[in-house]
């Protein structure tokens, strides 16, 4: 599989990677059988570059690729995690529901500081069983996920420590590079005025169908050379499913302009002879900036049926006339 380049480090990435958040359970079982099959079939189709968290199944997740990777070489992996959350294990029944079937029963608590990013760094590698990680993101950091107080609390103790700390630990090469993981852009833009961050994995915000990042977070990427990796490259589903009364958009039921918009796209593909879901995972891999798309899935057969979609050839300009479907900044 085709590498490109993070940022201006010298990593290499697989330009499709593997999500495992649906290792943990997102929103419907999966077994320990079914994770080490996908996590399998992702390997032999040589995918090389694996995304996780501590939030995925409060751990379950790390421990689940740690496992499987265990008799793989190290150096031939990329594995990124994430900061921003800490858990504390407690007993089953006092566990809140965090949206993980079967997750390990802890509770969280949000600290981006110094302290913080550290300890979530050396609990993530003990429940992988490795002693560094190619690529940290600051998971969900910024006003999508944290409301007034907090969020201006959270961004203090980043600033004041916590991005030092990830400064540090790169400087120190004991990891490769480090940027954010969120659900929108404008946190990026502003993060990227204090820091030089090396690549913002982006979730549901540069897709066929939402083009948040294009007025002005691409450009600014560009310009500081800032890579980007694609997540929710099928918004929560509705780019995979099409319209549908049960289709989903950023979490959350699909409304009805949503579902219009998406069904005007369906039609187009269909006339132009093209699948509307092979159409949305290769759409983000025509930028330039972009190092990576991630594909998550608990099964095997989903994930081969997308990897074998991407043989077809689509050129740049076949999402022109899509355009006047999507949600765009301008």
């Amino acid at each position: 599989m085709k590498t490109r380049r993070v940022g201006k480090t010298s990593l290499q990435i697989s330009e499709i990677g593997f999500g495992c958040a649906p290792l943990a359970g997102l929103y419907r079982p999966c077994s320990d059988e079914q994770a080490r099959e996908v996590l399998q079939t992702a390997w032999d189709a040589g995918i090389r570059y694996f995304d996780t968290a501590p939030h995925y199944g409060a751990g379950l997740s790390e421990e689940r690729l740690g496992k499987f990777l265990s008799d793989k070489t190290r150096s031939d992996v990329v594995i990124s995690t994430k900061v921003g959350r800490l858990f504390t294990p407690v007993p089953r029944e006092e566990a809140p529901d965090y949206g993980f079937v079967d997750a390990n029963p802890a509770v969280m608590r949000y600290d981006y500081s110094r302290d913080g990013i550290l300890r979530s760094l050396e609990e993530s590698g003990k429940r992988m069983g490795v002693d560094r990680f190619d690529v940290v993101f600051v998971h969900d950091i910024g006003p999508y996920t944290h409301q007034e107080p907090e969020n201006s609390r959270h961004l203090d103790d980043f600033r004041r420590s916590g991005g030092a700390a990830l400064e540090e630990l790169k400087a120190q090469g004991v990891i490769d590079a480090w940027g954010v993981g969120v659900n929108e852009t404008a946190i990026c833009i502003d993060l990227m005025g204090d820091f030089d961050i090396d690549v913002i994995l982006l979730a549901g915000r540069y897709t066929l169908l939402d083009r948040s990042a294009e007025r002005d977070l691409l450009p600014l990427c560009r310009k500081r050379g800032t890579s980007l990796v694609i997540g929710g490259v099928f918004n929560s589903g509705i780019l995979a499913t099409g319209p549908s009364p049960d289709a989903t958009f950023d979490y959350a039921p699909a409304s009805d302009d949503i579902q219009t918009r998406v069904g005007g796209m369906k039609a187009l593909a269909e006339r132009q002879g093209f699948d509307l879901a092979t159409l949305a995972l290769r759409f983000p891999l025509a930028e330039s900036c972009v190092a990576s798309v991630l594909i998550g899935t608990a099964k095997s057969a989903s994930l081969m049926r997308n990897l074998q979609s991407l043989d077809r050839v689509i050129g740049p300009e076949a999402y022109a006339d899509y355009d006047t479907f999507s949600l765009r900044p301008f």
